[in-house]
């Protein structure tokens, strides 16, 4: 954890595109006020590829850090001075440190956010595990899933391409990664636990496929909730993960890194997304 004492008068923000709806803000201004840090700042900034060199490079030494959205958890990496071991197990960063001297250090919190949240539910361990996509969450999902899962993982996927890239991610990983194509993935649901990863609609026609008495689903989208999958799962009693928690608690370990401060206010963050949400 980082040890780093919390100086007044510091900033942080989450950058992407697009950034419009990102609920970050709310979450780390969230925890802020818990914990008591008045004169701490969090924005949002719409930052392309294009852009992210020249925004680094205009920040002051009052930055502690930055949440980073697509496109540019892997744009980042060739701008930072290190990066953890557990964003280059997936080569993707989504969050940056400032360190004293300035030195920029990324990490991912994806990906023991996605375990936090598991547990969270009661899932510490299953026998073998579905993935719906396989984009870049995807990949971290393939992470998480190498802590979570015991046996083998078949990611369903639109292409060959991302068939390949996805059992590379296996490979690299240590898991063993199967892939099937995406007409199959009604298939899927039978797992004792499914991670969704893809964009809205796009697991909507799987509801018919939800099997009588499912497992757990790790649906990561949150807005709009719930999907009509993860409504569908919920109907017939399965547990239901859903994207809120991923990103409440990812922003807890961001907090944590950020700020030096921990335990951050889980509760508080996660009230504060739930109330924003609502309000949409």
């Amino acid at each position: 954890m980082n040890s780093r004492v919390a100086t007044e008068g510091r900033r942080a923000a989450v950058l992407g595109s697009p950034i419009e709806h990102s609920l970050s803000p709310v979450l780390h201004r969230a925890a802020y006020a818990a914990l008591g840090l008045a004169d701490w700042s969090y924005g949002r900034f719409e930052v392309g590829e294009a852009e992210l060199a020249g925004f680094l490079e205009g920040l002051d030494g009052s930055w502690a850090g930055l949440s980073l959205t697509m496109p540019l958890k892997r744009a980042i990496i060739p701008l930072l001075d290190a990066i953890s071991g557990t964003a280059a197990s997936v080569e993707a960063v989504n969050t940056v440190v400032f360190g004293e001297d300035g030195r920029r250090t990324g990490d991912n919190t994806d990906i023991p956010g996605m375990i936090a949240a598991l547990r969270e539910r009661g899932v510490e361990k299953v026998e073998y595990a579905a993935v719906l996509g396989a984009g870049a969450t995807a990949s971290s999902a393939l992470a998480a899933l190498a802590r979570v899962c015991t046996g083998p993982v078949t990611a369903y996927v639109r292409t060959h391409t991302r068939a390949e890239e996805m059992r590379g991610w296996g490979e690299r990983l240590g898991l063993e990664v199967h892939t099937a194509d995406w007409a199959e993935a009604g298939h899927a649901l039978d797992a004792p636990l499914v991670v969704a990863t893809t964009p809205a609609g796009a697991t909507d026609a799987l509801v018919p496929y939800v099997p009588e008495t499912p497992g757990t689903l790790f649906d990561v989208l949150y807005d709009p909730w719930p999907t009509p999958l993860a409504a569908s799962w919920a109907e017939r009693g399965g547990a239901v993960v859903g994207g809120l928690d991923l990103l409440v608690h990812q922003a807890v370990l961001q907090v944590e890194l950020m700020t030096g401060r921990s335990p951050a206010p889980l509760a508080a963050m996660r009230a504060a997304g739930e109330e924003a949400l609502a309000a949409r």
